[in-house]
C-alpha cells in the first residue's frame, strides 16, 4: 500500500500536459504576450503547456513536408504535422487542448501564405488553378486540404457547449452597448431564393447498413467520369446530396439588384466564402460575375489571359490588372457598373473596399448580427449607415436572419441590461457535414447527372445537373448525433434551462435527424425538463421572445446553425462572440476548448501593423485556460491545477469589473495591457487564497511585484503605442520582431520569466 501510494504522488506529480495551439493573425500576435504567463504559472502546478503549430503556413508545408529538404524547419522547430498529431490525440481520453481561431482559407489567402513561404525560402509549388498534368493535379490536391475549414473537422471530435460566462453576462447587463434603434419602417430585408438552392434541392437518406460510395458524373452521351473515389459509410450514417442551379442563382441575383437599386437600398452579400469548403466562395462569384456581367462579357479574353476569377472577387481582378494596357479602360468599366448598379455595402468606405473586393471580408456569421446592431444598416460608399438588401441566396439558414429583422422591426431592438442568455448545443463531432466537404463538393462540367453509388453498383442519390450548377453531398454519423443528444439534455438538466432542436420538417436533411433525435431522447430522464424541437423559424421566434422577456434558452443546433447563432445571440447580448466559453467534450473522453471568434482577425492586424495597438480581446483565451486547468485537476487529481482554475475564474471576474479589456483605439489598454493585468489579478488572487500554502507563499511576492509597478507598467505599454510595427511578415512574422513587439516591457517580462 504504502508502495502504491508514492507511485499514485510520482503520478501525479508528474508534469501533465496541455496542448496550446498556435494559429494566425491577431490570435498569434496576443499568443506570444499570453503564453509566456500561462507557461510561467502553469509550471507551479507541475503543469507543462507546449505548443502545436496548425496556422495556415504552418498547415501548408505539413502537406509537403516529404518534399521539403531534409532538416526544414518552421518557427525554430522541425516540420512536422502537428494537425495529424492533435487529430490523433483527441481520440484519447487524455487529450488537453487548447484551440485558438485559425485562418480557413480562401484561394486568395492560401495563395498569399504560399507566396511568403516561397519568399522566405521554401521549396513551394505555386498553387495550379487550372492543373492540367498528373504533377499539377498532385499538388493541387495536397494544397485543398489546407484550404477552407481544414482544421475543426479534425479536432472537433465531440459536440459544441458554447455559451457566455455569467461574468461576461453580468458585465454587459451593467455597462450595455447599443444595439440599434428599430421601428415598422426600417426597409432592410433578406433576400433569398425561393427554389433550385440548396435547399430546395436537398434529398436526405439513412443507412440501413454499413457501405461504400462513390460519386460519378454521367454526362449526356452516357459517359462516366469518377469524381471521387469509394469511401465507407457506417451504419445509421446520414447522407445527402444536394445542387444549386446556376441559372436559377444568377437570375436571382440580377432580380434582387434591380429590386435594391429602385427601392434605394444598398445591396449586400452574405456568405462564408473563407471557410465553408467548395460552395460558397463560387456562390460568391456569382455575385460579382453578374454584378459586373458587361465588363466579364467584354473583356473575356483578357479575363482569360490574366487568370481573372470572379470567385476571387474584384480585389483579385484589380490586382491582376496592374500594369496591364487595359487597366484603365476595365477599370472605367468597372466604375461605370458600379454606378449603374444598385449602391453596394462597403467594407471600407474610405478605401473604396467594397463587399464583393474580397471574399473572405463579408462572413455572414459576423456581418449579419453587426448589420442588425446598426439598425439594420450597413456602410455605404460615403462613410455612411443605409438600410439594405441582405443576400443569403440559400434558404437553409436564411430565415433565422429574416425572423430576425422582422422581430427587431415590430418589438425594437434587444436591450443587453434586460435580455435572457441563448447558450448553444452543436452538433459537430466528427464533421457533421452540412456545407459539404471538399471531397464532396463539385461544379458541373456540363448536362448530366451526378450521382452517388454504393459497392454493388446501386444509385444511392443522384441530382440532374447543368453546366455551372455546384453539387455537394454531406456526411452526418450516427454517434456524433447520440452524443449531442446526451449533451443537450445534460446542459438542460445542470442549467435547468429550457432547450429547443432547430430542425425543419421541410428540409431533407433535418428530417433524418430529427428521426435519430426522437429515437433517443427517450434514453434519457427528461423529467422536470423542457426539451421541444422546432422549426428554425419558429424556434428563433421563440426564442428571441423569451430572450426579451429575459429567459433563457438553450439553442440545439446542427452545426451551421451552431456557427451562425454563437455569433448573432452573443454579438447582441454582450456586444462580441470572442467572450464565449467554448467547451467541446471529446467523445474519447478528453477536452477541446476553443477561444474566441477569428472575424475580425484580419482587421485587427491591420491595425496593429499601422499603430502597434492590438484590440483583440484575449477574454475567450482565459475562460478556456481555466477550464483547460479543471480538467487537469479532474483527469489527474492534481489540486494545484484546481486552484489554478478557480483564481483564474477570480481574476477574469476582477478583468471584467475593472473594465481590462481592450478598447479600439490608440492610448488605451490594448491586448498586452490586459495581459498584464490578467497576471496581476491572478497572481493576487493564488497569493490570497488558503487552498495551497505553497503556491500563496511563490504568488505573493509576484503579485506584490506587479502591483508595486502597476503605473509605470501600463504607462510603458501605452507609450510603445502609435508607432508602425513591423513583424517581419503577415503569414510568417519573425520571433525576434514578435518579441520586440508583443513583450514591450521589460520590468513586466523579468518579473513573469522570474516565476
Amino acid at each position: 500500500m504504502y508502495i502504491e501510494g508514492i507511485i499514485f504522488y510520482l503520478y501525479l506529480r508528474m508534469n501533465t500536459k496541455i496542448y496550446y495551439t498556435l494559429t494566425d493573425e491577431s490570435p498569434f500576435l496576443a499568443t506570444q504576450s499570453l503564453l509566456p504567463i500561462v507557461t510561467a504559472f502553469a509550471k507551479t502546478a507541475d503543469i507543462d503547456i507546449e505548443t502545436k503549430n496548425i496556422s495556415l503556413p504552418g498547415r501548408i508545408l505539413a502537406a509537403f513536408a516529404d518534399t521539403l529538404p531534409a532538416g526544414t524547419t518552421f518557427a525554430g522547430k522541425p516540420v512536422t504535422d502537428d494537425l495529424a498529431f492533435l487529430g490523433k490525440l483527441t481520440l484519447d481520453a487524455s487529450a488537453n487542448i487548447i484551440k485558438l481561431p485559425n485562418i480557413s482559407a480562401s484561394v486568395p489567402q492560401l495563395k498569399a501564405a504560399i507566396a511568403e513561404l516561397q519568399k522566405n525560402g521554401y521549396a513551394l509549388p505555386d498553387y495550379p488553378d487550372a492543373p492540367a498534368t498528373d504533377e499539377e493535379k498532385a499538388i493541387r490536391a495536397r494544397y485543398d486540404k489546407v484550404k477552407g475549414s481544414a482544421v475543426n473537422p479534425v479536432l472537433r471530435q465531440g459536440n459544441s457547449d458554447r455559451r457566455a460566462p455569467n461574468a461576461v453576462k453580468n458585465y454587459a447587463r451593467n455597462n450595455p452597448h447599443s444595439n440599434g434603434v428599430w421601428n415598422e419602417s426600417v426597409k432592410t430585408r433578406v433576400a433569398s431564393m425561393d427554389a433550385d438552392d440548396f435547399y430546395g434541392n436537398e434529398k436526405s437518406i439513412t443507412m440501413a447498413e454499413a457501405d461504400t460510395f462513390k460519386i460519378e458524373f454521367v454526362a449526356e452521351d452516357g459517359s462516366v467520369t469518377e469524381l471521387r473515389a469509394a469511401k465507407p459509410l457506417l451504419k445509421g450514417e446520414i447522407l445527402d446530396a444536394t445542387v444549386m442551379r446556376m441559372a436559377a442563382l444568377e437570375k436571382f441575383i440580377a432580380e434582387t439588384m434591380a429590386d435594391a437599386k429602385a427601392k434605394g437600398l444598398l445591396f449586400s452579400v452574405h456568405l462564408k466564402a473563407t471557410m465553408m469548403k467548395v460552395s460558397d466562395p463560387v456562390l460568391f462569384g456569382a455575385f460579382v460575375r453578374v454584378f459586373f456581367k458587361d465588363v466579364f462579357a467584354k473583356y473575356a479574353d483578357l479575363f482569360k489571359e490574366l487568370g481573372i476569377d470572379a470567385n476571387n472577387g474584384l480585389g483579385d481582378l484589380y490586382k491582376r490588372l496592374e500594369g496591364n494596357a487595359k487597366e484603365a479602360e476595365v477599370k472605367a468599366a468597372i466604375d461605370a457598373a458600379l454606378a449603374a448598379g444598385p449602391d453596394l455595402a462597403m467594407v471600407d468606405s474610405a478605401k473604396g473596399v467594397t463587399n464583393l473586393h474580397v471574399p473572405s471580408d463579408t462572413i455572414i456569421d459576423a456581418s449579419m448580427p453587426a448589420m442588425i446592431r446598426n439598425s439594420g444598416c450597413m456602410w455605404n460608399k460615403e462613410g455612411k449607415l443605409q438600410e439594405v438588401v441582405a443576400c443569403i441566396p440559400d434558404r437553409c439558414y436564411a430565415g433565422i436572419y429574416d425572423e430576425t429583422i422582422e422581430f427587431c422591426k415590430k418589438n425594437g431592438a434587444f436591450d443587453p441590461k434586460t435580455m435572457g442568455t441563448v447558450p448553444n448545443v452543436g452538433l459537430m463531432a466528427q464533421g457533421a457535414e452540412e456545407y459539404g466537404s471538399h471531397d464532396k463538393t463539385f461544379v458541373a462540367k456540363g448536362k448530366g447527372v451526378i450521382r452517388a453509388v454504393n459497392a454493388k453498383g446501386e444509385v444511392l442519390l443522384q441530382q440532374d445537373v447543368e453546366a455551372g450548377d455546384i453539387f455537394r453531398m454531406c456526411q452526418a454519423k450516427d454517434a456524433p448525433v447520440k452524443d449531442w443528444v446526451k449533451l443537450a439534455v445534460t446542459r438542460a438538466r445542470l442549467s435547468n434551462t429550457p432547450a429547443i432542436f432547430w430542425l425543419d420538417p421541410e428540409r431533407a436533411h433535418d428530417r433524418e435527424i430529427q428521426k435519430k433525435v426522437e429515437a433517443y431522447l427517450p434514453e434519457h430522464d427528461l423529467t422536470g425538463l423542457d426539451i421541444k424541437i422546432l422549426s428554425p423559424r419558429k424556434a428563433i421566434v421563440e426564442t428571441m421572445t423569451r430572450a426579451k422577456a429575459g429567459l433563457d434558452t438553450i439553442g440545439v443546433t446542427g452545426n451551421v446553425m451552431r456557427d451562425y447563432l454563437t455569433d448573432l445571440f452573443p454579438i447582441l447580448e454582450v456586444g462580441t462572440s470572442a467572450k464565449m466559453l467554448s467547451i467541446v467534450p471529446l467523445m474519447a473522453g478528453g477536452g477541446l476548448f476553443e477561444t474566441g471568434a477569428g472575424g475580425s482577425a484580419p482587421k485587427q492586424v491591420q491595425q496593429f501593423l499601422a499603430e502597434n495597438y492590438l484590440r483583440w480581446d484575449s477574454l475567450g483565451e482565459y475562460f478556456a485556460i481555466a477550464v483547460s486547468f479543471e480538467q487537469v485537476f479532474l483527469a489527474t487529481g492534481n489540486k494545484k491545477a484546481k486552484v489554478l482554475a478557480d483564481t483564474l475564474d477570480a481574476a477574469n471576474g476582477r478583468i471584467l469589473e475593472n473594465n481590462r479589456t481592450p478598447a479600439r483605439k490608440i492610448g488605451e489598454l490594448d491586448n498586452r495591457g490586459s495581459h498584464f493585468y490578467l497576471a496581476m489579478y491572478w497572481a493576487r488572487e493564488l497569493a490570497n487564497q488558503k487552498d495551497d500554502a505553497e503556491l500563496a507563499a511563490k504568488f505573493a511576492p509576484v503579485a506584490s511585484a506587479l502591483e508595486a509597478n502597476e503605473a509605470e507598467i501600463v504607462a510603458a505599454f501605452a507609450s510603445a503605442q502609435g508607432v508602425a510595427a513591423d513583424i517581419g511578415g503577415y503569414y510568417i512574422p519573425k520571433a525576434e520582431l514578435l518579441k520586440k513587439w508583443m513583450r514591450p516591457v521589460e520590468k513586466f517580462n523579468q518579473v513573469i520569466d522570474g516565476i
